[in-house]
């Protein structure tokens, strides 16, 4: 095999082992952070040896052999050390057959899911527990991280560097949390994958309208997700929020990746596999009796069903919105609540919905509230009024094609 080819390989199998081999070392050394450069040391072994000797017939396995040697060796040495000065840092004795016992393949399910619990941590602020995540789960490399959020490098390898060391710090066990616990913490995991795909789906900032890559890697984590937790309502209700979001993708930009809004879409381009998975895991989620996002789900699965845009059932949208904003109160949840209640009853009744979430303090800055009520004042023909919340829009905005849109639709007015 070439260099090119061999090099070629490693990355493509790094990429599907690394959170693997990352989640099983971090359960011998009980540190994620020790546990990535653990796997780099791996990484860097299968470099050095996979060119001359070839590509080994189970190269997760060899990956993760070869990490866990080096994380029981990293030990040896602690202890080597702690012996010399144990008042430091006295610790348990352990023998060869415990290491031993440690190299034995076992199920790797229960390992990842404590790595994505540690990565999404609530001890964390939000954009680590993202940043880490991206990096343990994903694969992602830190200038990667930084293109998806048009951050520079050295903020994301600081929120990284930041966050192993606040799970260091915080004694932040390498385990699976039970009991209430769970709940919270799973709510974190849950709300880092949506944030994820939220940043793909409708970029806040930078040039590009979409960026499929995030979206993709989130629905990649959310079907791992779901697959390891499979009694877990909303980890189903999530996913299915997501393959079916994800399914227009390809209707939602131009050929010049100018954004098109749902109603004017092609469906025909919508993803039919995508929706067929999406409405599959809506109904397990909802069989377990879902939550938040399996609400979510079935709103737009709503719009999945609809054939054409005069078929989507408005006031079906405009109730579960209702429901949801009695299980989640917000005023983003209201905001889309007022579209849906202008689509089934007209403008002038959206914007009676609206009208309240004006002196917000969570919506002050937020774009899409001077837009939808632009759309509304438009229907209704006050269109001076229409171009001006139009205008106000743009400037709040930090996407360029949604600046272009929003800017268009003033010019229209």
């Amino acid at each position: 095999m070439s260099g090119t080819d061999a090099k070629s390989a490693i990355e493509a199998v790094w990429r599907i082992e690394a959170p693997r081999v990352i989640a099983g070392v971090a359960r011998l050394v009980g540190d994620v952070g020790l546990a990535e450069e653990l796997a780099q040391d791996a990484l860097v072994a299968a470099l050095e040896q996979w060119p001359a000797e070839g590509v080994p017939r189970n190269p997760g396995a060899w990956l993760m052999t070869t990490a866990k040697r080096r994380g029981i060796d990293t030990i040896r040495r602690q202890r080597v050390l702690e012996k010399h000065l144990p008042a430091l840092a006295p610790q348990e004795h352990t023998d060869a057959s415990e290491f031993d016992a440690v190299l034995e393949q076992e199920p790797i399910e229960d390992d990842l899911l404590r790595l994505i619990f540690t990565a999404c941590h609530p001890v964390l602020k939000q954009e680590s527990r993202v940043a880490l995540t991206l990096r343990l789960l994903g694969g992602l490399s830190t200038d990667e991280i930084a293109r998806a959020f048009l951050v520079p490098d050295a903020t994301v390898g600081q929120r990284i560097s930041r966050a192993k060391k606040t799970l260091a710090e915080a004694r932040v066990p390498f385990e699976l949390p039970t009991g209430a616990a769970r709940s919270e913490r799973l709510a974190s995991v849950l709300e880092v994958i949506y944030l994820i795909f939220n940043e793909g789906y409708s970029a806040t900032a930078g040039d590009d309208w979409m960026r499929p890559a995030l979206c993709e890697e989130a629905l990649r984590l959310g079907r791992v997700l779901a697959g390891l937790m499979p009694a877990e309502p909303e980890a189903h209700g999530l996913i299915a929020l997501l393959e079916i979001q994800a399914s227009r993708s390809a209707a939602r930009t131009g050929v010049d990746g100018e954004p098109i809004m749902l109603l004017d879409q092609d469906r025909r381009r919508w993803d039919r596999l995508l929706i067929t998975r999406g409405l599959a895991a809506l109904e397990r989620a909802e069989r377990l009796g879902g939550g938040p996002y399996t609400l979510q789900a079935s709103i737009a699965a709503c719009h999945a069903r609809a054939r054409t845009p005069q078929e989507t059932d408005w006031r079906e949208i405009a109730a579960r919105y209702a429901d949801l904003a009695g299980l989640t109160p917000s005023p983003i949840v209201e905001l889309n609540r007022a579209v849906a209640v202008s689509m089934a009853d007209g403008p002038q009744a959206g914007l009676a919905v609206l009208e309240p979430l004006l002196d917000a303090p969570s919506l002050r800055g937020y774009h899409l509230l001077p837009s939808v009520r632009a759309d509304f004042l438009f229907k209704l023909g006050r269109t001076d009024e229409a171009r001006a919340e139009f205008e106000r829009a743009a400037a709040m905005t930090r996407n360029e094609r949604e600046r272009t849109l929003l800017l268009n639709r003033a010019a229209a007015c």
